[in-house]
């Protein structure tokens, strides 16, 4: 039995369905390959400082070090084919290098949004797959903006502290950047030569010295990115650009303030380590207080003592701590989150807490655990790099007076270049372990 055929009208929208399908709908005539492609490439410049320090930032974790204390995502595999030793020195690198990449992160934001409006017409094309090769860019397409906009708001909401999402951010992070990456790498690979062209079809001399009412629609081009009807300019592409940019710039303006301190920090206002640091020995930013750890006062108090084991075993009380040489070091304490404070820390130095238990010459880790009773971290292991570094200390004083509850009383670490989640607050037992 033969099937009837379709009605015409039917037939046609099964061919071209309307609205934002047919290519007639997107009017605006700013839209077309060389807008896309100069989009294109502030974003690939900027993502690659992303990427690059997102890489960086894993590293300073010393996830190779093993065990579940360092590295919240199992199972990388060969995607920690380029770890290394995370080095103490320069002490600012981790803030410079995470800095960089929450800040560039952010001030991408309204680039990203500009890109995806230059585009959506191809997010509607029809038919959606009409040969292999389309199917391989249409299926990047959907890497590169699924793996953008979840990138981008997961790294948004960890630096607003937000975790209202089932995965960790770690492991979300972590998987969703590679992912990205390789839709991202398939994308440019496919468009990079047409990318190239548009840019060098139009001057961008040109393009800002255009007025809106000289402003024309781009030709037609065979990507469907330039509107076959377009409607009267409101704004030129100069005009476009310039609110990218403007837009970019006012985000960094109310964020970097976390990250360069001083006055900029009063500008920090989008962000919740941001603000000013005030006047007293521990005024200033706390990630996470003791009580939303569940350290209470009785658990620091006198009865408190410091646990090391290394060759012989060692009990010290923080009176017997204070009693050794302090050393004071003026180092920063950076964040994943991209904020950062500098103060003076003083305390006993890691390598003297080492040879005190007989391990100095033989330890190739230590173990640093907590008090806390709840949240990730709660044990860390540091490199003997760090261990040995003379300016690592187990902290007592800060700005000459004794840290408080919520800065780690009655000790914390503070080791040179390390993420802040490692400097280990309400420390109660060390473990200087053998070099394997």
């Amino acid at each position: 039995m033969r099937t009837p055929p379709l009605p015409p009208k039917v037939a046609e929208l099964l061919r071209q369905p309307p609205g934002p399908f047919q290519p007639s709908f997107w009017r605006s005539p700013l839209r077309g390959p060389w807008l896309t492609s100069i989009l294109g490439m502030i974003l690939l410049v900027g993502l690659a400082i992303v990427f690059l320090t997102g890489l960086l930032s894993y590293a300073a974790y010393n996830p190779r070090l093993g065990g579940p204390y360092n590295d919240l995502t199992p199972g990388k595999g060969i995607l920690g084919f380029y770890l290394f030793t995370w080095p103490t020195r320069p002490a600012w690198l981790y803030q410079l290098t995470q800095g960089l990449h929450v800040l560039v992160g952010i001030a991408l934001v309204p680039v990203l949004v500009a890109k995806l409006w230059s585009v959506i017409p191809k997010l509607f094309a029809w038919p959606p797959v009409d040969s292999p090769a389309q199917a391989v860019e249409r299926g990047s397409l959907l890497l590169v903006v699924g793996g953008g906009i979840f990138e981008f708001a997961t790294g948004i909401i960890n630096v607003q502290y937000w975790y209202e999402f089932p995965a960790g951010f770690y492991t979300a992070h972590f998987y969703g950047a590679w992912i990205f990456l390789a839709g991202l790498t398939v994308h440019v690979v496919v468009r990079f030569g047409r990318m190239m062209r548009a840019l060098r079809g139009t001057r961008l001399r040109d393009v800002l010295r255009t007025n809106v009412d000289d402003t024309r629609a781009e030709p037609a081009d065979q990507q469907g990115l330039a509107t076959p009807n377009p409607a009267p300019a409101t704004m030129s592409r100069r005009g476009v650009l310039a609110l990218i940019a403007g837009s970019s710039f006012l985000l960094l303006l109310v964020s970097a303030g976390q990250t360069l301190g001083g006055p900029f920090r009063r500008l920090a206002l989008l962000v919740p380590r941001g603000g000013t640091e005030g006047r007293t020995t521990n005024d200033f930013q706390v990630n996470k207080t003791a009580a939303s750890r569940g350290v209470t006062a009785a658990m620091a108090g006198p009865s408190w003592r410091l646990t090391l084991n290394g060759v012989r075993a060692v009990e010290l009380s923080r009176d017997d701590l204070l009693a050794m040489p302090q050393h004071t070091e003026r180092l920063p304490l950076a964040c994943v989150e991209g904020w950062s404070t500098t103060q003076n820390w003083t305390g006993v130095r890691l390598r003297d807490l080492a040879e005190l238990t007989g391990a100095l010459d033989t330890a190739g880790t230590v173990l640093v655990e907590s008090l806390q009773a709840r949240g990730a971290f709660r044990s860390v292991r540091l490199a003997r790099n760090q261990l040995l570094d003379e300016r690592s200390l187990l902290v007592l004083r800060v700005n000459g007076a004794d840290i408080s509850m919520d800065h780690g009383f009655p000790a914390r670490i503070i080791v040179p270049n390390n993420p802040g989640v490692h400097n280990t607050k309400w420390v109660t037992r060390m473990t200087f372990e053998r070099a394997r």
